[in-house]
């Protein structure tokens, strides 16, 4: 198990640049199995999620080479199906949840896919229920194995189908998509989600000869083809890594310029960070934090407390949630985080109260942060990252606290943000990695 020691209390300046956004890379990689014919991706982030998975289309049998950091070339022309049943791929695919992925493309190409239940973050509860209602909806038999967890999808021959999702889910949608597009007649998705990466996934798809339309909205019609190509692509930079370093800066006082970091892919993202009082530059592509010793939580305008919810796009990605809550520490004045998608996931709070926050915890979905304003600075502690997000929220806190922290479990952390003590430490941060 790795380890961070951060000695805190330094402020950082300069610039950092984001990887490649680890939700969607988990999409794209996945479509290369659609064609026998190469796709070629760039910005792809070197962290261990991704990683799993390029590990599991190489034992799959897909050819793929390293052109440059971050830029692979995938082929997936001879394929070895056998793999899906094996114990091998078993193992492989409960360690990553992203590996349920792969089912679509396989079931749209091959006729069949297999997936053990995955893994990923322990946060509550995530159902896979719109991933196999949406291929049963387009013809696929489900397999269940209940004693094994392990799950199979079988069809001679896709159709298209009119599906009303029961929930906007970001994985479900994608996974639809990529069956649906070499299924044969027209496929129409309602409440489906819009989030920039399932745009850049269906904007790839139609590169390739798919026929989507609908792109950006929650409603999609996709008319089936017999056959997709290669095509090149370039992955959209970590919309969740910006905003973890843009609640970093504020928190430590830093000066720091984010670069390239696609604003019109950004959302409410800056929206929320302002309304915590954080200064925020746009500087021609790249968003700048100037140092500030303090910021103010507004209210709503009836001047009643502020509260920021997580919703689907174009509302506020729940993966941040985590970063507004520890922002927030430092602030002047009362903010309440309201998680509404996942039940565990405001319970390392306990660690940020040991460390001085005044948090109170209401229920498994909202915590009340009342802000210090910096005159009370956050004390060091030992910690155990329980999440990617939650791990890093804690490294944030631990890097505006006084004192030697540490933080243990940072496997977690690393499953999501590349490099993350190399590009602070960059900055001034002082992060030692211990195995």
């Amino acid at each position: 198990m790795g380890t961070f020691i951060i000695e805190g209390g330094h402020r950082l300046k300069g610039e950092i640049t984001p990887q490649g956004a680890k939700n969607e890379a988990l999409q794209v990689i996945s479509a290369v199995l659609l064609t026998d014919q190469e796709v070629e991706i760039a910005n792809i982030p070197d962290i261990i999620d991704v990683n799993k998975l390029i590990d599991i289309l190489r034992n799959l049998g897909v050819k793929i080479q390293k052109k440059s950091k971050g830029t692979y070339t995938f082929k997936a022309d001879d394929l070895n199906l056998n793999y899906l049943q094996s114990e091998a791929f078993k193992t492989q695919g409960s360690g990553l949840r992203g590996s349920i992925m792969i089912m679509g493309p396989l079931l749209a190409r091959f006729g069949k896919a297999y997936m053990t239940k995955p893994g990923g973050d322990k946060i509550g509860r995530r159902r896979l229920d719109t991933h196999f209602e949406g291929f049963i909806k387009l013809g696929a038999k489900l397999d269940i194995d209940p004693s094994k967890h392990f799950f199979g999808v079988i069809a001679d021959r896709l159709h298209g189908a009119q599906m009303l999702l029961d929930e906007a889910s970001v994985t479900g949608t994608a996974n639809i998509i990529l069956a649906a597009v070499l299924a044969q007649g027209i496929t129409t998705i309602y409440n489906a989600a819009c989030e920039p990466y399932i745009q850049q996934l269906t904007k790839m798809l139609n590169r390739m000869g798919a026929k989507i339309s609908g792109i950006g909205s929650n409603f999609l019609t996709i008319e089936g083809v017999a056959k997709l190509n290669g095509t090149r692509h370039r992955v959209l930079p970590d919309m969740i890594e910006i905003g973890s370093w843009i609640g970093l800066a504020a928190i430590t006082k830093s000066d720091i310029t984010i670069k390239d970091v696609s604003w019109e892919n950004l959302g409410q993202i800056p929206r929320v960070f302002r309304k915590l009082g954080i200064q925020l530059e746009q500087k021609g592509t790249d968003l700048h934090i100037p140092a500030q010793d303090h910021y103010t939580i507004q209210t709503f305008m009836d001047g009643s407390i502020l509260s920021v919810a997580d919703a689907p796009w174009p509302g506020f990605t729940p993966d941040l949630l985590s970063i507004v809550l520890v922002t927030a520490i430092q602030a002047e004045g009362v903010v309440l985080i309201h998680q509404k998608m996942f039940e565990s996931r405001l319970f390392f709070v306990d660690k940020l109260i040991d460390m001085g926050a005044q948090i109170i915890l209401n229920d498994p979905h909202r915590a009340t942060v009342i802000g210090l304003n910096h005159n009370n600075p956050l004390k060091a502690t030992t910690m155990t990252s329980p999440d990617i997000r939650a791990g890093v929220s804690l490294l944030i806190a631990a890097l505006s606290a006084e004192g030697k922290s540490i933080i243990h479990n940072i496997e977690q952390i690393d499953r999501g943000y590349e490099a993350i003590d190399v590009k602070l430490n960059r900055l001034g941060a002082k992060i030692e990695r211990v195995n």
